[in-house]
C-alpha cells in the first residue's frame, strides 16, 4: 500500500498547492495531457470543492484521506480511464451530463449535429416529432429538446445506457420518451427528423485507439469491418420513418464523408450535404427524404 500511494503522504499534512505540483509532475512524467488542469479537477472532486474555491485556499492543507482519494484517481487516469468516468461528468452544448462506462463520452465535436438539427427545426413551421437513434447519455436528444420545441424521443439498445439517458433528461429537466431497441426495431410512426450519432470505427482499427477511448463501450464505437454497418441500416430503414421532406442528420468519421454521402443518394434522399467540425474535419452528413 505504501508503495503505491507514496511516501509523502505519511510525512506531513500537504499544502494544496503543494499537492498540485506534485501530481502535475507526475502526470507529466506518464506524458498525460492537459497536466494541470486534469488534477485540478480529480481535487475539486476529491475535496467537493470549485475551482475558485482551490484559487482562494493554495495554502490549506488536505488531510490525509482526501489525499489518498486523489492518488487513487491519479492512479487510474494513468492507468487510461477517462477522467470524465472518474468524476462522472462532461460538458456539453452548455449542459452538465452525467457519464460512466455504460455511455459513450459526448465530445465537442458532436454539438455541429445538435446545432445543425436544432437550425433545421426552426426553419419547419411545424409541431415536430424527432427521434435521436443510439442515444447513449442522451446528450444529443436533451440538448436538442432544450433548444427547440419538439416531441423528443430517444432510443438505444442498451438497458444500462438509457438509465444514464434518463438521470440526464430529469437533471436537465428535459422531457424526452426514452425506449429500448435494436435501431429500428421498436420504433413505430413518422418524424419530421432522425438524428443520429452511430457506431462507426473499423473494427480493425479499434485496437490502435487511445486506452482512454478503448475504455468507452465497444459496443458505441465498433461501426463494422468498413465502419458502415450503422449507416446501411439508419439510411435504408429511416425511409420508413420520415415524413415527406423529413430530415436525416448523422456523425461520421473524419474519412466517410464521400461513401456516406452517396448512400445517401442511392437510397433516394435529395439536397445532401455535409458539415465539418470545429477542427476542420468532416463530422456530419444531412439529407432530405423525398
Amino acid at each position: 500500500m505504501l508503495s503505491f500511494y507514496g511516501k509523502m503522504c505519511y510525512n506531513k499534512n500537504m499544502k494544496i498547492k503543494e499537492v498540485l505540483k506534485d501530481q502535475v509532475e507526475k502526470l507529466n512524467r506518464y506524458h498525460i495531457e492537459d497536466a494541470i488542469l486534469k488534477v485540478q479537477i480529480l481535487l475539486q472532486h476529491s475535496l467537493g470543492v470549485s475551482h475558485e474555491y482551490l484559487t482562494i485556499h493554495y495554502e490549506d492543507k488536505i488531510e490525509k484521506h482526501v489525499l489518498r482519494e486523489l492518488q487513487l484517481y491519479i492512479h487510474q487516469l494513468i492507468n487510461g480511464r477517462p477522467i470524465q468516468y472518474i468524476v462522472n461528468a462532461q460538458n456539453f452544448y452548455g449542459y452538465h451530463f452525467y457519464v460512466d462506462e455504460n455511455v459513450l463520452i459526448p465530445q465537442p465535436d458532436t454539438e455541429i449535429l445538435v446545432e445543425e438539427v436544432i437550425g433545421i427545426g426552426q426553419k419547419k413551421d411545424k409541431s415536430l416529432k424527432i427521434l435521436d437513434i443510439c442515444t447513449g447519455s442522451g446528450a444529443i436528444a436533451i440538448s436538442i429538446r432544450k433548444n427547440l420545441a419538439c416531441t423528443m424521443y430517444a432510443s438505444d439498445i442498451s438497458e444500462s445506457a438509457l438509465e444514464v439517458a434518463r438521470k440526464n433528461a430529469v437533471m436537465n429537466h428535459a422531457e424526452i420518451s426514452l425506449m429500448a431497441s435494436d435501431m429500428f426495431e421498436k420504433v413505430d410512426g413518422k418524424f419530421d427528423i432522425i438524428v443520429s450519432n452511430p457506431p462507426y470505427i473499423e473494427t480493425s482499427t479499434l485496437e490502435n485507439l487511445s486506452e482512454e477511448v478503448k475504455n468507452e463501450p465497444r459496443i458505441a464505437l465498433d461501426g463494422g469491418e468498413d465502419g458502415l454497418t450503422f449507416y446501411r441500416i439508419l439510411i435504408d430503414e429511416a425511409r420508413e420513418h420520415l415524413e415527406k421532406d423529413g430530415m436525416l442528420a448523422v456523425e461520421i468519421g473524419f474519412n466517410q464523408k464521400e461513401k456516406v454521402m452517396r448512400m445517401f443518394e442511392e437510397a433516394g434522399f435529395c439536397e445532401v450535404y455535409s458539415k465539418k467540425d470545429f477542427g476542420g474535419n468532416d463530422r456530419i452528413v444531412v439529407g432530405k427524404w423525398r
